[in-house]
């Protein structure tokens, strides 16, 4: 199952379950739309796999299978600026 990680790990913007522009990788690394297209052109930076749009969790299904709380960042070189 699928962590529904709150946050980028580059610039930390907030991504909520039911968010459109939430990227992530086989490993569930996760990024905006935004730095996954600018900063990594599609490309995972931790593991180099590609980054793909998240699926939305149905509503129905949150409260039993809640996203995860933990923000997660990680020094990329790319999110110095971030």
């Amino acid at each position: 199952m699928l962590q529904l990680r709150p946050n980028c790990e580059c610039c930390d913007r907030d991504l909520p379950p039911e968010a459109r522009d939430a990227m992530i990788c086989s490993f569930e690394c996760t990024f905006c739309a935004d730095c996954s297209e600018t900063r990594f052109r599609g490309a995972c930076p931790n593991c180099g796999g590609e980054l793909v749009r998240r699926p939305i969790r149905p509503a129905d299904k949150l409260e039993k299978y809640p996203p995860s709380q933990e923000r997660i960042r990680k020094p990329h070189p790319q999110c110095i600026a971030a």
